[in-house]
């Protein structure tokens, strides 16, 4: 008997379906994309790139305060819920070594923060946590960049780096004598163009829709697909992360298939990783995880905490 698939996570703010009159009211523009499903409810067009952005422009700003919103055409349009959860659970890791509460100060690393910088607005906003996310693209570092000038406040508890070097990943933006209480990463998951193509073709298929060959749900060439593919990408973290062992707590990625942990745990093995956290996740049939792993033993995660949190 298969043991129940772990739900979104209890301090997730999108349990219920989405209340689409308030959304629209926050966000009038998503009006125009809501359609009526076979069963005759109001649903949003999935299959459109313009109507999920209206979807995520409309969460974003009624959930998280987030004003003024929007992604170059091309780049990567994040499932909000599913990216809520990583940070939810990331603040579960945290809170062990603070006797079960969650930091009110923390610093954070989003590594790849992307067009849409999906990870500092959400967990600046549940948790005052300071981010610092780190991009190769220009241009999405310059739609980051302008999603955090167009909002009041954001500059202050958000700053971006570029990373002037796309062979590295952690080296040249944790600066010397730099503390980070964690790291998070979406990686790119596909090991080439061709299968990044094949995985969009899924997604209209599994939505009934005719193949198109272009990639309709959004994300460049960087966001989607690298040499060898995920494991090999968070292999390549896993490597670099050695030399940050005592300026960051606990180094966190995504791991979109199952099947591609075994080699990352061995990764982890040869580089000395003290402790290693698998953290399940679930948004409806979709299921992900992140792994987590620090170099610090428990009285030293402890001591890091005492020094570190407040709140």
């Amino acid at each position: 008997m298969n043991a129940q698939k772990p739900g979104l996570h209890p301090r997730n703010r999108h349990h219920s379906r989405y209340d689409l009159d308030a959304l629209c009211a926050t966000h009038p523009a998503l009006r125009t994309f809501i359609v009526t499903s076979p069963a005759g409810e109001a649903t949003v067009d999935f299959a459109n790139p313009d109507a999920v952005k209206a979807l995520n422009k409309a969460l974003l700003a009624h959930f998280y305060g987030v004003a003024q919103w929007d992604i170059p055409a091309g780049f990567l349009c994040p499932p909000v819920p599913g990216r809520a959860d990583y940070i939810h659970h990331l603040a579960d890791l945290l809170a062990e070594s603070h006797d079960g509460n969650v930091p009110s100060q923390a610093s954070v690393l989003d590594i790849g923060t992307g067009a849409n910088c999906i990870y500092p607005l959400i967990g600046s906003y549940e948790y005052g946590w300071r981010f610092t996310g780190s991009e190769v693209d220009p241009v999405a570092f310059a739609s980051a960049q302008a999603i955090v000038n167009g909002n009041a406040g954001l500059s202050r508890s958000i700053r971006l780096r570029r990373q002037k070097d796309p062979a590295a990943i952690l080296s040249g933006i944790i600066h010397k004598n730099e503390l980070y209480d964690a790291t998070l990463c979406n990686p790119p998951f596909h090991d080439s163009a061709r299968s990044a193509q094949a995985g969009s073709e899924r997604k209209r298929r599994n939505l009934g829709l005719a193949a198109t060959g272009a990639l309709n749900f959004g994300g460049q060439q960087q966001e989607l697909w690298c040499e060898g593919g995920e494991v090999a990408f968070i292999s390549k973290m896993i490597d670099e992360s050695k030399q940050f062992a005592r300026q960051v707590l606990w180094f966190s990625s995504l791991v979109s298939r199952g099947d591609n942990l075994p080699p990352l745990y061995r990764a982890l093995t040869q580089a000395g990783a003290v402790k290693v956290v698998k953290k399940e996740m679930a948004q409806g049939q979709k299921q992900s995880r992140f792994i987590a792993w620090t170099f610090m033993d428990e009285a030293q995660r402890k001591r890091w905490a005492q020094n570190r949190f407040k709140g």
